[in-house]
C-alpha cells in the first residue's frame, strides 16, 4: 500500500484520468473530491462489497 500524505487542495492522479483531492478535513474526517471518466465506477467500500455480493448471487442463482 502506497500512503501519501495530502494537505487541503492537493491532490493525486492515478492511471486513467482518475483525480482525488483533499477537500477539507475537520474534526478528524476527511473530504475527498474524485474526478473519473463516466465509465469509471467510484464507490465506498462497503458499497462496493455489497454491489459484489449481489452480482455473486446472481451468478449461482
Amino acid at each position: 500500500m502506497l500512503v501519501i500524505g495530502r494537505e487541503v487542495g492537493e491532490a493525486i492522479v492515478i492511471a486513467g484520468g482518475i483525480k482525488i483531492q483533499v477537500m477539507s478535513v475537520e474534526n478528524g474526517q476527511v473530504r475527498f473530491g474524485i474526478s473519473a471518466p463516466r465509465e469509471v465506477e467510484v464507490h465506498r467500500v462497503e458499497v462496493y462489497k455489497r454491489i459484489k455480493a449481489l452480482e455473486l448471487e446472481k451468478q449461482q442463482a
